[in-house]
């Protein structure tokens, strides 16, 4: 897959040219960059905290007693309040027109959550912490999506979108939270770790009300049909039926990863806390570029070509995890290609199903495709992940990280193509 000269440089200047949309009634030029930029920066603080629990996990495991098991409990606890969280506040800040007083009302609560789970002395308390996390945490990816497609353009919304969903949380959900918080814990222990972790939190609630808007009720997207969406409607596109199976696919893939693969690294590998801490951090950056460079090379070659290509490549890193014992440093290069899989993630679960239902319902239907995708994924995996952990090593949760990536793979073969620049193309429109 390549691109032309001009296109590569024009993919080269999209961050920029987010800067010249024309403005939603007196929205300043600059505005959709800055908003891409904040919303970007308050999902990468959520997943500091989502993920933190998992780097800290090889000192919580040990300190409180927990089986595999319940390690994969707590996770799917999480992940199954995140998905009814993403069903009901997406559609309800849909049905009300609301946007940001969701946004800072749920950021708090998460920020208190993290903290929270530093005061936890059993499996139930952080069973229940991690719940109402999920309560908190579920609502805000479809929100900023919403808020992304209805400020930035068509023609950069892949890019743009990418950018909000990926980047920050990869970059600081990853690559930060596992080189800050596990050489943290390390000296001070995993407790006062998950303070430190809730800080950011309560910054990023003030500066989201500060500087977002609300947009108006009615404002609505260029290029999306206009159809009243119900979940009979919505799962009458074939597309969002593909998403919704990927989601379900490649969120286990990722949740199974983050759970277990620190646990494997130092546990089964033999690799010290803060070399693990390392390795995820190499992650981290693979899909912080990964998540916005996929969306944004698919605003030019197409959505489904683009998503083929890296969801298949979420194979290599279980293989490399489970067979290859070079160099720590090689390693990490081969995490790094492994992990570009998380470039699919904006394009299944906003990019696609935003350009496929009308506009004034984007929220609902990213709602509907993190939810299940976490619901069903996200709250299953790890517990049965944990299980064959617990029965068969933890190699197991690894092969089953190989097979997932195969599986949504075929699926995106089915995906109907949806990039503007590529649907005008085939119209002969220049």
């Amino acid at each position: 897959m390549t691109l032309g000269s001009s296109s590569g440089r024009s993919f080269i200047f999209q961050a920029s040219q987010i800067l010249q949309e024309t403005p939603l009634n007196d929205r300043p030029r600059y505005y959709p960059a800055l908003l891409v930029g904040l919303l970007c920066l308050n999902f990468g603080i959520l997943f500091f905290d989502r993920n933190s629990l998992n780097f800290l996990m090889p000192f919580v495991q040990p300190d409180l007693g927990f089986s595999n098991t319940e390690v994969g409990m707590i996770a799917s606890a999480f992940s199954l309040t995140w998905a009814i969280a993403g069903i009901a506040v997406g559609g309800l800040s849909d049905r009300l027109g609301m946007r940001k007083p969701i946004l800072i009302a749920v950021t708090l609560v998460f920020a208190a959550c993290s903290a929270l789970s530093g005061i936890v002395s059993s499996f139930i308390m952080l069973f229940a912490v991690r719940l109402l996390m999920g309560i908190a945490e579920g609502g805000v990816l479809p929100i900023s999506q919403a808020l992304t497609v209805i400020e930035v353009a068509p023609a950069r919304r892949g890019f743009a979108m990418g950018f909000m969903q990926n980047f920050g949380s990869n970059l600081l959900g990853s690559t930060a939270a596992s080189m800050i918080l596990v050489p943290f814990a390390t000296h001070f222990g995993w407790r006062k770790a998950f303070f430190l972790a809730a800080v950011p939190a309560a910054v990023s609630a003030l500066l989201v009300a500060w500087l977002v808007r609300e947009p108006p009720r009615e404002a609505t997207v260029a290029g999306a049909p206009k159809e009243h969406l119900s979940l009979v409607g919505a799962l009458a596109h074939k597309n969002i039926v593909l998403c919704i199976l990927m989601s379900v696919l490649l969120v286990s893939h990722l949740v199974i990863g983050f759970v277990f693969l620190p646990l494997f690294l130092v546990n089964v590998r033999g690799l010290a806390p803060e070399t693990m801490g390392n390795l995820i951090g190499a992650l981290g950056v693979s899909a912080a570029i990964s998540g916005f460079v996929a969306p944004g090379i698919s605003d030019w070659v197409g959505r489904r070509p683009t998503l083929i290509v890296v969801t298949f490549a979420g194979v290599i890193l279980p293989a490399a995890a489970l067979y290859y014992h070079g160099s720590v440093w090689s390693l990490g290069a081969i995490f790094f290609a492994g992990w570009v899989v998380v470039g699919a993630f904006p394009l299944f679960m906003a990019t696609i199903p935003s350009e496929t239902v009308d506009s004034r319902h984007t929220a609902t239907a990213l709602g509907l495709i993190m939810g299940v995708g976490e619901g069903v994924g996200g709250a299953l995996s790890p517990t049965l992940a944990g299980m064959a952990a617990d029965r068969y090593g933890l190699n197991a949760p690894l092969w089953i990280m190989f097979c997932l990536p195969i599986l949504a793979g075929l699926l995106a073969l089915g995906i109907k193509e949806t990039a503007p620049r590529r649907i005008a193309a085939r119209a002969g429109v220049v």
